[in-house]
C-alpha cells in the first residue's frame, strides 16, 4: 500500500499577550472617550452605566468561548453563521464586520493624529491620517508576527499610562477631599430621571466594548487555549478602568466642565491630578493606542476576508501570499478602502461614527443568535462551555436597547449607516449570485443585434468557459451511511449554497462492510438531482486528519469545500483538526 508524507507548513502562533494586545489595543482605547462620552448623558451615574456594560461583556465572554470552541476557525460571526445558518446571513454579519473594522481604522487613525495635532500644530490631520494607515499596511504585510510585537509595545504604555492617571488621581483625591463629589452628586440629571440616565449612559458607553469581537477574527493565528484568556484580559481591564476613571473625573472635576474638555478629558484630569508631564504622557499614550486599534482592523479584516475568499464570497484575487504568508493584497485593498472613505468624508468623522456605532453592535447581536442557533443546530458538536439559553438570551436584549438607545441618541447617524451598508450588501450578493448573472448576460449577448454578433459571440464564450470553471469546482462529502433523509438535505445544501455541480460522497468503511443501501439511495439522489454528477466513493480506513489531507492532495480539492454532518460527542477529534472541513448538517 502506498503511504503518503504530509508535511505541514510550520507557522509561529500568537501568544497570550500577544493575542491580548492585538485586541486589547483597540477595546482598551475606549478608556480615552468613554467616561467623558457616558458623563455627558449619565452624569454622576456615569459609573454605574459602565459598570452594567462590564456586566453584559461577561455575558458575551462564555458565548464567544463556546462558539469559538466548537468552531475555532477565523471569521467570528461570520464563521458561526456559516456553520449553523445560510451563506447568505453570514454573508450579511462578514459584511457588517468589514464595515466596523472600516469606520474603527478611519476614526481611530484621525483622532490620534487630532492628539498629535494638538502636541504639535504644524502637523496636517489628514495627510498624517493617510501616512498612519499606509504604515499599519505596511506592517501588516510584514507579517503578524511583527504587528504583534508592535501591539505589545503599544499596550504596555497604554496600561502604564492608565494606571498612573488612577494614582494620580486617587492621590489627588485624598489631599483634596470630596467636596467636588457633593457638587456633582447634587447636580440635577439633564436627561431626565435616573433610568433614563442609565439608559442613555449605558448606550454611549457601549462604544467601549468595540474591540472585544476582534480576536474571534484571527482564532487560528492563536496558540491554543490563548482566545479565552484573550477575552478574559479585555474584559477586566474595560470592567475596572472604565467606571473607576468615570468616578475618577466626578471626583476631580465640577460636570459642567467636562464638555468642554470633551476631546482630550483624560489629559485634562492628568494635568489637574498629576501636572503638565501626565497630561503629555497621556496624549502621547492616546496618539499611539489608538494607532494600535487601527492594527487592530489590519489584523482583523484580513482574517475575516481571506476566510470569505476561500469561501468563494470574494474573488480569488485575495488569495496571494508574499514570503512571510501575509495576504497583502487583502491589506492594500482595506487600504484603498479606508482612504476613499476619508476623502468622501473630507475628514468630518462624525457620519461614519454612526457606522462605526451601528455595524459592531449589529455584529454582537448577530454573534448571539449564531450561539442560539449552534445551540439547537449543533447540540451534539462539542465545546469547552456552553452558555445558559437566558444568558444569551439577555445579553442579545441589552445589545438590542443599545442599538435603540444610539438612535435616540443620534438618529441621523443610522440612516448614514444604512447607505454605507447596503452598497456594502449588494456588492456581496453580486458576488454570491455571480452565476446567475452571468447566466443573464449570456442570454443578452446571445440575442445582441447581428452586427455585434461577433463581440456577442466571442464574450460568450468566455463567459461560457469562466462558468464551467466556476461550476467545474468539486464538492466531498463524508458520509457516515446517513439516511436518504439527510443525505437529501445534503444535496438541497449544496443546490441552495454552493455553484458547484459536481460531488463527491465519501464512505470511510471497516474492511468486510457493504454500502449496497446507501448505493440505492444514491441512486435515488442522483435521479432526484440530475443536474448535480454524484461519484460515489468507498475507501477502506479510518476517518482522519491525515485522510482528509491526503484526499485534497490527491483529488485537489480544498479542504474548506469538504462537508461532514455534525460529529457526536464520541467523535476522536475536534472541529479545528480537520483543517477547515465545514458543518453543514
Amino acid at each position: 500500500m502506498e503511504t503518503l508524507s504530509i508535511e505541514k507548513p510550520t507557522h509561529k502562533k500568537l501568544n497570550e499577550l500577544q493575542s491580548t494586545a492585538i485586541s486589547g489595543n483597540d477595546i482598551s482605547s475606549s478608556c480615552l472617550y468613554v467616561s467623558a462620552l457616558t458623563i455627558m448623558y449619565a452624569g454622576q451615574y456615569a459609573w454605574l452605566s459602565l459598570l452594567i456594560v462590564a456586566v453584559v461583556l461577561f455575558l458575551f465572554r462564555k458565548i464567544y468561548v463556546e462558539v469559538v470552541g466548537a468552531l475555532p476557525l477565523n471569521g467570528g460571526a461570520y464563521n458561526v453563521l456559516l456553520n449553523t445558518a445560510s451563506k447568505r446571513t453570514a454573508s450579511v454579519a462578514a459584511t457588517l464586520t468589514v464595515l466596523s473594522y472600516m469606520a474603527t481604522a478611519v476614526i481611530s487613525a484621525s483622532e490620534a493624529m487630532h492628539y498629535l495635532h494638538n502636541l504639535l500644530p504644524w502637523i496636517n490631520v489628514i495627510i498624517a491620517t493617510i501616512i498612519v494607515l499606509f504604515i499599519f499596511t505596511m506592517l501588516t504585510i510584514s507579517g503578524i508576527g511583527e504587528s504583534a510585537n508592535v501591539a505589545v509595545v503599544i499596550f504596555i504604555i497604554h496600561l502604564v499610562s492608565l494606571s498612573l492617571l488612577v494614582l494620580a488621581g486617587v492621590w489627588f483625591i485624598a489631599n483634596h477631599g470630596f467636596e467636588t463629589l457633593h457638587l456633582n452628586w447634587n447636580t440635577p440629571i439633564k436627561s431626565g430621571g435616573i433610568i433614563t440616565a442609565l439608559f442613555l449612559g449605558f448606550s454611549a458607553a457601549m462604544l467601549g466594548i468595540s474591540g472585544f469581537e476582534s480576536s474571534a477574527n484571527f482564532v487560528e493565528e492563536q496558540e491554543a487555549g490563548v482566545f479565552s484568556k484573550t477575552l478574559r484580559n479585555m474584559w477586566g481591564i474595560v470592567s475596572f478602568f472604565n467606571p473607576l476613571l468615570a468616578l475618577i473625573i466626578i471626583f476631580v472635576l465640577p460636570l459642567s466642565t467636562v464638555g468642554e474638555h470633551q476631546t482630550s478629558l483624560l489629559a485634562y484630569v492628568g494635568e489637574i491630578t498629576g501636572g503638565k508631564w501626565l497630561a503629555y504622557f497621556i496624549a502621547i499614550d492616546a496618539v499611539l493606542v489608538l494607532c494600535g486599534a487601527v492594527l487592530t482592523s489590519f489584523v482583523g479584516v484580513s482574517g475575516l476576508v481571506n476566510r470569505m475568499t476561500l469561501d468563494r464570497i470574494l474573488p480569488n484575487f485575495f488569495l496571494k501570499q508574499n514570503k512571510k504568508g501575509s495576504h497583502y493584497r487583502i491589506a492594500i485593498a482595506f487600504f484603498i478602502l479606508c482612504i476613499s472613505v476619508l476623502f468622501v468624508t473630507r475628514g468630518n468623522l462624525t457620519s461614519l461614527a454612526g457606522v462605526y456605532t451601528f455595524s459592531f453592535l449589529s455584529v454582537m447581536a448577530l454573534f448571539g443568535i449564531g450561539n442560539l442557533l449552534l445551540k439547537f443546530k449543533r447540540r451534539k458538536l462539542p465545546r469547552p462551555v456552553r452558555a445558559s439559553i437566558l444568558s444569551v438570551l439577555v445579553a442579545i436584549a441589552f445589545i438590542i436597547i443599545a442599538f435603540w438607545g444610539n438612535i435616540v441618541l443620534n438618529g441621523g447617524a443610522f440612516f448614514t449607516f444604512l447607505k454605507y451598508l447596503f452598497p456594502a450588501l449588494i456588492a456581496v450578493m453580486i458576488m454570491l449570485n455571480r452565476i446567475v448573472i452571468i447566466k443573464g448576460i449570456i442570454s443578452i449577448l446571445e440575442n445582441i443585434y447581428i452586427p455585434f454578433r461577433g463581440f456577442a459571440i466571442k464574450s460568450s464564450r468566455k463567459l461560457n468557459r469562466l462558468q464551467h470553471e466556476i461550476n467545474a469546482q468539486e464538492f466531498v462529502f463524508f458520509t457516515k451511511k446517513d439516511n436518504v433523509a439527510i443525505l437529501n438535505k445534503v444535496m438541497q445544501y449544496v443546490e441552495n449554497n454552493e455553484t458547484t455541480r459536481k460531488l463527491k460522497i465519501v464512505n470511510v468503511m471497516k474492511e468486510g462492510e457493504n454500502n449496497d443501501e446507501l448505493k440505492i439511495d444514491l441512486r435515488v439522489l442522483d435521479r432526484a438531482y440530475p443536474h448535480i454528477d454524484i461519484d460515489f466513493v468507498e475507501i477502506i480506513g479510518e476517518f482522519t486528519p491525515e485522510l482528509i489531507d491526503k484526499l485534497s492532495q490527491k483529488w485537489n480539492i480544498p479542504k474548506n469545500f469538504m462537508f461532514i454532518a455534525s460529529p457526536s460527542d464520541q467523535f476522536s477529534y475536534r472541529v479545528a483538526d480537520l483543517g477547515g472541513v465545514r458543518l453543514i448538517m
